[in-house]
């Protein structure tokens, strides 16, 4: 009990406010409850009071129609500014199609607005970038109908390719690139989460380490923050549950620690990770 203590007194929690050289540089979007942030890996939709969203949306979407539409009477069943479960479909069939890298989202801003484009230009279409009758059925006739981990991944982060030393035996792979941990058994991912790093001043630790210890229920002795499902790996630096990431996502940085903000996820990864499991982290 000694030794836990000693090794968590450098224990992080949230930096009050996001750091400019923080590891975490790049928003994303966050998972279901969590704040809308804007971020290259969100579909830009516009951020701000809800007033002020509808206004950019209707602004935006006016816009499109405007500049978009070949003739007055071609109908456009999506444009830019709409959000809905179609749009999140669109996407979906988009990134079937590699017209699109990131998860869909449902609202329809820049990223596919470009997608759409192409896709009309690949295929003889007037290129809009919004989706007339014409151009949805020939994505839906070049595409298949989206699963329901496709329409919502796993993870808002695409996994990036593990790190060789990640590989073999039971780890923890995670990837500072593309901000996800991928749960790792004999070179098969079992499961895949978001994650957030320390800012430049209390950088999260790259390299090769294993879990020393595990808490179920803890709180930072620093910071005074609480770190539930916490995997210790190097001195106070730990793979833990962080409300405040679930709550600002990359707006905010950790103080080293490598924060979830899928607490279900976590809850079960906690669960299957052994003391003594590697843990990888990498650019």
């Amino acid at each position: 009990m000694a030794t836990a203590v000693a090794l968590a007194a450098t224990a992080c929690g949230p930096q009050k406010s996001e750091s400019s050289g923080s590891t975490s540089a790049s928003p994303s979007a966050s998972t279901a409850g969590a704040t809308p942030e804007t971020s290259a890996s969100t579909d830009d939709k516009p951020s701000g009071s809800p007033s002020a969203s509808a206004s950019a949306s209707a602004s935006a979407s006016a816009s499109a129609s405007a500049s978009a539409s070949p003739s007055p009477s071609v109908k456009q069943i999506m444009a830019n500014g709409d959000e809905s479960e179609q749009v999140r479909e669109l996407q979906a069939r988009l990134k079937q199609l590699k017209l699109m890298s990131v998860a869909p989202t449902g609202f329809y801003g820049s990223k596919t607005t470009a997608a759409v484009k192409t896709f009309q230009s690949k295929n003889g279409l007037t290129a809009t970038g919004g989706v007339d009758d014409p151009t949805w059925k020939k994505i839906q006739s070049s595409s298949k109908k989206p699963t329901a981990e496709e329409l919502r991944p796993p993870t808002v982060n695409e996994v990036d390719a593990p790190d060789p030393r990640c590989m073999t035996g039971r780890v923890m792979c995670i990837s500072k690139e593309s901000r996800t941990l991928a749960w790792m058994i004999d070179g098969k991912v079992v499961s895949t989460m978001d994650v957030r790093f320390g800012s430049e001043n209390t950088p999260t630790r790259e390299g090769v380490f294993n879990v020393g210890w595990k808490a179920k229920d803890w709180t930072s002795t620093i910071y005074h923050t609480p770190m539930p499902y916490a995997m210790f790996f190097s001195g106070g630096q730990a793979v833990h549950y962080s409300a405040d990431f679930a709550a600002r996502g990359y707006n905010g940085a950790s103080h080293g620690c490598v924060n979830v903000r899928d607490k279900g996820k976590l809850s079960a990864l906690f669960d299957q990770v052994q003391v003594g499991d590697k843990v990888v982290v990498y650019w």
